[in-house]
């Protein structure tokens, strides 16, 4: 019963991280897409911050973290 509610306690939380993780790349893809680069390249620190954080704490894989960075950096370098 208790390991059942932990999990429960720890997928609520994963979840609210994921949901940060992925408003954050949606915020920067936003302005990317509206040709903001400045806005882009303020939000690139804490979004790069945010990935690494859920990287190292198992919400995503670290590839998949890594991928998200690539992409992010390949569209800023591209739009700039």
């Amino acid at each position: 019963m208790k390991a059942y509610r932990q999990s429960i306690k720890r997928r609520e939380h994963n979840r609210q991280l994921r949901s940060r993780l992925r408003t954050g790349l949606k915020a920067i893809r936003a302005a990317l897409d509206k040709n903001d680069v400045d806005g882009a390249k303020e939000m690139l620190n804490q979004t790069v911050s945010l990935i690494d954080k859920m990287a190292t704490k198992g919400i995503i894989h670290r590839n998949t973290a890594g991928r998200y960075k690539s992409r992010i950096a390949k569209r800023l370098r591209a739009s700039a």
